[in-house]
């Protein structure tokens, strides 16, 4: 996905099983969609975290930030209550969205995970910008903004 495509509606559960549709999420102003490999991992706790800290910045400008990746239900909802999240975590259990927005890998044999990678999408369903970056966590957010 590059800055201008328009990303197809969606809807995935989020951690407490309840169902998102981005089209909804949109309704309150843009989107920044961060796609992360596994919830609870290291770089995933920092980079989730760091958005937490930012939500009053992300506020400040009407948008909001969604995390997504493809642990089941239960494992979302042990990393939002863990660090206290503040914002949906959508779970991509078969990686559709994933492989829709180019953001799903095989990592491991037999491991399907996502790639980390955050789209900042506009009300109109457009990529606005992404940052791609496996190793620089904070940086998701610090460029979203």
């Amino acid at each position: 996905m590059s800055p201008g495509d328009q990303i197809s509606d969606f809807e995935l559960p989020d951690e407490t099983g309840t169902p998102r549709r981005l089209s909804t999420l949109l309704e309150r102003g843009p989107v920044v969609l961060f796609f992360y490999p596994i919830a609870s991992s290291g770089g995933c706790t920092q980079e989730a975290c760091h958005f937490r800290d930012l939500a009053a910045e992300f506020a400040e400008l009407g948008a909001q930030p969604v995390g997504i990746s493809s642990d089941d239900v239960a494992a979302q909802q042990r990393f939002a209550a863990a660090h206290s999240l503040g914002y949906p975590l959508l779970s991509d259990k078969g990686n559709e969205v994933a492989k829709e927005l180019g953001a799903y890998r095989r990592f491991l044999p037999g491991g399907l995970h996502t790639r980390r990678i955050t789209f900042v999408i506009g009300r109109d369903r457009r990529v606005i910008d992404s940052v791609a970056s496996e190793m620089q966590f904070d940086l998701h957010a610090d460029r979203a903004l």
